[in-house]
């Protein structure tokens, strides 16, 4: 959560930079990993700090985010391990949800979690592809419903949805399915590029 004068900005940057990520994640990875190391150094470095403390949160955001930055830039492969990670913990919440309350087990999430990276490492293009086509795509989602609450006057949503996907959005039944939508998009998108960029170099 930002200082309220920096709101606007920061949801407009999420739109873009959610956009670029979406549709060009694959060709702009390092690009786009240094961009969402930003985003989640920023995320945690500013949480120690209290909200009424603008500088504070600010200075730590930066500090933060350029520590991220610099760590998923450099240490890229640790970057696609980390997607494929992603994107195992959260098929195991996704299965799990279907059929119990809760929580998934702490082995099942930490199982899923090290068979993610190792297919990633394995179709690293692919799972680049989707990751970056899903994580674009609500990142977007999270700078439209800011963009829209700034617009109807009333102080952006800081519901835990917004860090946690899985959790439940409340009222906006339509979150998903646009995160969805916008996620098939993108990697269609990526993916046609992917093969004329494949077609151009035979």
């Amino acid at each position: 959560m930002l200082p309220r004068p920096y709101e606007l900005p920061g949801a407009l940057l999420l739109v873009l930079g959610g956009a670029l990520a979406c549709f060009a994640g694959h060709r702009l990875f390092r690009i786009v990993l240094g961009l969402y190391g930003f985003v989640f150094g920023a995320l945690l470095a500013s949480s120690i700090m209290g909200i009424t403390n603008s500088l504070g949160m600010i200075g730590a955001a930066l500090a933060g985010g350029i520590g991220g930055s610099l760590l998923l830039v450099f240490a890229w492969f640790v970057g696609v391990a980390l997607v494929g990670a992603g994107v195992g913990v959260f098929v195991a919440h996704l299965v799990w949800n279907q059929r119990y309350a809760g929580d998934p087990a702490v082995l099942l999430v930490v199982g899923m979690a090290v068979l993610g990276a190792a297919v990633a490492m394995a179709f690293q293009r692919i799972v680049v592809i989707v990751g970056t086509a899903f994580a674009g795509a609500w990142t977007m989602v999270v700078g439209a419903v800011t963009l829209l609450a700034l617009r109807a006057g009333m102080a952006p949503t800081s519901d835990v949805w917004i860090v946690y996907p899985l959790a439940p959005a409340g009222e906006r039944r339509w979150v998903p399915i646009v995160w969805i939508a916008l996620g098939l998009a993108g990697t269609i998108v990526q993916l046609g590029g992917h093969k004329r960029s494949r077609t151009k170099k035979r």
